[in-house]
């Protein structure tokens, strides 16, 4: 019998470790709605820096945030590994600190570099760690952190050999309000658009866009726009626009309801993380990708290879991106609704509904077998 079925009342303390990017905070959030679903009396926090998008994300969503300072050691050059490397120790201490006042049951990893000090402390405190990796091969941090951690919830059955007996392959957990987008008719005379290079925007996906307006004057009036650019690049695209005459253009520097955008939206021009891929497969969304070249591990194409395999996006690698190929894309779309509607069917079948629910099975599971062995802090009450 699962944990969750046979306990009356569960009053846990969870604990996640998220940051960085949307891509890392969203999954945490969609768990974290689960666990509050299931446990109302549960209590969730969230570990973070001051400074990233989790700052506003997560308080957002209703969660409190605890902060940590913390630093990248992947991808940042020589002088950013030497920055992150001194700031390491005061990471662990503050972690250390931030554990024993929360005194958490089990400690969730949803990625970024601040996970890495927040799990590791955790498991030298001898608390249950679990780690959510999404991509195929899983992320620096969480490379690292495998021999430590007590379990790793998966995304992709590549990435079990890392894991080793911790691994199980539940999904990648996304908010039930992609699930919950209903399918939208395409219309025949105006295709909706939606453009973001992740939470951050993404500069040569709004240059390319920019430059694609020259080729496609003559869909003017067939296609609605709406491009969200990042805070940097705002005001530049916002008066590119104009200057080309594309005034019906909604131009924004962070979409904060993105379920809410992606229900008015037929195909999407997008980078291919891990989480994209996944909302994109929960909401049936045509989409057309292109990955971030200096993505880990190259793991973003990894990604879109696979979805365009099975038909569910169409991939231009950034080397290749220019304003005429991608109004050729656009056009083709714009031509076929038929091929908009059956792209969204295709990533539609690739959704897993169940990978939060899963997850949280995960967490409810150590828990259980934590609360058996007697070093946790769970409240459980059997039914008889």
């Amino acid at each position: 019998m699962a944990f969750g079925e046979e306990v009356a009342r569960v009053s846990m303390r969870i604990l996640i470790a998220a940051g960085g990017t949307g891509g890392h905070i969203y999954p945490g959030i969609a768990v974290a709605k689960e666990i509050k679903n299931r446990h109302p009396a549960a209590v969730v926090s969230f570990v973070g820096t001051s400074r990233g998008l989790e700052a506003r994300i997560v308080p957002e969503n209703g969660f409190e945030l605890l902060t940590i300072e913390s630093m990248g050691l992947k991808n940042v050059g020589l002088i950013g590994k030497i920055r992150g490397l001194l700031v390491l120790p005061k990471s662990l201490y503050q972690s250390l600190c931030l554990i024993r006042g929360f005194r958490p049951d089990v400690v969730v990893g949803a990625g970024g570099y601040v996970s890495g000090p927040v799990l590791l402390m955790a498991s030298l405190m001898r608390i249950p760690t679990i780690i959510m990796d999404s991509n195929a091969l899983p992320g620096f941090t969480n490379r690292l952190l495998a021999p430590f951690v007590t379990k790793a919830a998966l995304t992709f059955e590549e990435a079990l050999p890392f894991f080793g007996k911790k691994g199980i392959v539940v999904g990648n957990p996304v908010r039930q309000e992609f699930f919950d987008i209903p399918s939208r008719p395409i219309n025949q005379e105006e295709l909706a658009i939606l453009i973001f290079g992740g939470s951050q925007g993404a500069r040569a996906i709004n240059d390319a866009m920019l430059e694609s307006l020259q080729y496609l004057g003559d869909y003017k009036n067939k296609l609605k726009i709406t491009h969200q650019t990042g805070e940097l690049d705002f005001q530049r695209i916002k008066k590119a626009y104009e200057d080309a005459g594309w005034k019906d253009v909604e131009v924004v520097a962070y979409i904060k309801n993105m379920p809410e955008q992606f229900a008015k939206t037929d195909l999407v021009i997008c980078r291919a993380g891990a989480t994209t891929c996944a909302e994109l497969a929960a909401a049936g969304k045509a989409s057309i990708m292109v990955p971030l070249p200096t993505a880990a591990d190259d793991h973003q194409r990894k990604n879109a290879e696979a979805l365009q395999r099975i038909g569910a996006t169409e991939m231009i690698l950034q080397k290749d991106l220019n304003g005429k190929l991608l109004a050729e894309k656009i056009v083709s779309f714009a031509s076929s609704p038929e091929k908009v509607a059956k792209m969204g069917e295709s990533a539609k079948q690739i959704a897993r509904k169940d990978a939060t629910q899963r997850a949280v099975d995960l967490i409810e599971e150590v828990a259980g077998l934590c609360a058996k062995q007697g070093n946790h802090t769970v409240d459980v009450e059997k039914i008889a």
